[in-house]
């Protein structure tokens, strides 16, 4: 990407860790699939699945606790 979105990991509170770690979570999707037609045609196949969005949970918890760790857990 040519642009920097991700200029650090480090935030000012857990909530705004975890906004973050949603954000790496929808850019990796729209790394993978660049086409935003194709993934509004896609949602409709898994945003009532609940095997999908417990995954994209695990995706996204994932990505917080690396988010965490960056922050040293919030602790000083």
């Amino acid at each position: 990407m040519a642009d920097t979105w991700l200029p650090s990991l480090v935030t000012d509170s857990p909530e705004e860790g975890f906004a973050l770690a949603v954000k790496i979570s929808r850019n990796s999707v729209k790394v993978t699939q660049p086409d935003a037609e194709t993934r509004q045609k896609l949602r409709p196949d898994y945003a009532d699945d609940a095997d999908s969005l417990i995954a994209v949970s695990q995706v996204i918890a994932i990505n917080f606790q690396t988010v965490a760790a960056a922050n040293g857990y919030w602790r000083g």
